[in-house]
């Protein structure tokens, strides 16, 4: 029997379209799962003909992959991770290479580098994004770990990953959780990118009253300028769905949101990291809050909002809510990479932000033109320190920003809630404030805690206390 280039475990859907691509560029997969009847599923259709060995047992499954084996994982994160680990070890020689290319916590994925490490084993945490559709015809792809196995596996990720020009859109993150890392944060980036437009769909529906077929002529232009990215031309897209009574599809979708957790990671990782990933945090909380339904409805019917608001000129608000868009978009980013730069520093992982983005530009659901932008950003500088401070980011908002202050000014009006919109301009103008209020709040801290301050007259470094008590006048 022939033996397989490559071994993966897990026919879900995405691990079904992965094997496809990887037979599709001329490798031999072997696939196991453990409902052994989805093999038989699989080889009697889409595997069908193709060099595909299927599997009953994990023994039979390691004994049909090529030394040094390589095994992608592409099950469930967490403790699924781990058992299909531990039914594999007892079936691996030293030198073996297994691949975990699910949404996995990257503080497990560098857990299990180290544990395999100990057993002569090497483990790659593979960030996969692109959904269904990338998965099948090309990926982004983020993997990180063990840097030795790398030469091993990179022919074949890279020839399955998307490709924009002659670049593949995967390139090596860096050691440990590293990879997993990335695909995290982005994750909270498409969170964010996500909550901004839907902000925009809910200012144009109900602060402008527009259809919903003016919406999609609108993002349908849109896709085609500055915002040209995935979500926004799957947004035109959704928009033109009809349900069969001919009316918009989308206003037969319950509004309630769900989620599989990365963005509240990404959250979690930033308010551990010190770093203010305002934007993020709010897309999160904003679909926590849609999910209180029946309290909303409820609510709905007894808690004033403002009055009637006056109707701004039309194409001038569809104009300023764009601007709103881009802007928020680019603060988003911003904070995502502020965040990797970040856990760079503190695991020591010398993130290459340049490479980070090409790997971003296809195959991703975060894919979008500006991310070119943040590579060229990089490539100039790869010690900046915030992209807003490179001319092309800090022009874009300069130009933007009055249109983005007056649509959170018609939102306000209308009593539409854009947490998204409004968090990011905080963030912009608190960015780019010399002198904030903290001196207050640490003069605070210090008279009810003790906690000193330091004085801007003293070098950074020196603390001091003061018995504020003593000095109170009447």
């Amino acid at each position: 029997m022939s033996q397989a280039d490559i071994g993966l475990v897990g026919l879900a859907v995405m691990g079904q379209n992965l094997v496809l691509n990887f037979a599709d560029r001329g490798y031999t997969v072997a696939v196991y799962n453990r409902t052994t009847a989805t093999v038989d599923e699989f080889l009697a259709g889409a595997a069908k003909d193709k060099n595909i060995i299927g599997t009953k047992s994990i023994e039979e499954f390691c004994q049909s992959i090529k030394r040094p084996r390589k095994i992608m994982l592409m099950v469930k994160a967490g403790s699924p991770v781990d058992d299909t680990i531990a039914s594999l070890l007892p079936h691996l020689d030293a030198g073996d290479i297994i691949i975990d290319g699910g949404n996995s916590l990257f503080t497990d994925t560098g857990r299990r580098c180290d544990e395999l490490e100990n057993k002569g084993i090497y483990y790659i945490g593979m960030g996969v994004s692109g959904g269904e559709e990338g998965a099948r015809h090309g990926p982004s792809l983020m993997p990180g770990g063990h840097e030795a196995a790398w030469p091993q596996v990179s022919e074949m990720f890279q020839a399955i990953a998307a490709k924009v020009g002659n670049d593949a859109c995967c390139e090596w993150i860096g050691s440990g959780g590293a990879g997993h890392y990335v695909k995290m944060v982005h994750n909270g980036i498409e969170y964010g990118d996500m909550q901004l437009i839907c902000e925009s769909y809910q200012l144009l529906r109900f602060g402008l009253g527009l259809p919903v077929e003016a919406l999609q002529e609108i993002f349908e232009d849109w896709r085609h300028g500055v915002l040209d990215s995935y979500l926004v031309e799957i947004t035109a897209n959704i928009l033109a769905v009809k349900d069969e009574d001919g009316l918009p599809l989308v206003d037969k979708i319950l509004d309630s949101a769900g989620q599989k957790g990365t963005g509240k990671w990404t959250a979690i990782a930033a308010l551990e990291s010190g770093i203010p990933l305002t934007l993020i945090g709010e897309a999160v909380f904003a679909r926590f809050l849609s999910s209180l339904k029946t309290q909303r409805e409820q609510a709905s019917q007894v808690l004033p909002g403002p009055g009637k608001t006056r109707i701004p000129h039309e194409p001038e608000m569809i104009q300023y809510i764009q601007d709103a868009l881009y802007a928020s978009k680019i603060m988003s980013y911003a904070q995502g990479f502020m965040l990797m730069q970040q856990a760079s520093l503190a695991n020591n992982w010398n993130l290459n932000y340049g490479n980070i983005a090409l790997v971003w530009r296809g195959g991703c659901i975060i894919r979008s033109r500006f991310l070119g932008n943040i590579k060229q950003a990089y490539e100039e500088n790869p010690q900046l320190d915030n992209l807003l401070l490179n001319d092309f980011f800090k022009t874009a908002v300069e130009q933007t920003q009055s249109g983005w202050r007056s649509a959170i000014k018609f939102a306000i009006e209308c009593g539409i809630p854009t947490p998204a919109f409004s968090s990011a301009l905080a963030f912009y103008d608190g960015y780019r404030t010399a002198l904030l209020p903290a001196n207050l709040l640490q003069a605070q801290r210090d008279y009810f805690g003790a906690h000193t301050y330091e004085r801007i007259d003293k070098p950074r470094g020196e603390f001091f206390h003061t018995d504020w008590t003593s000095h109170k006048t009447s």
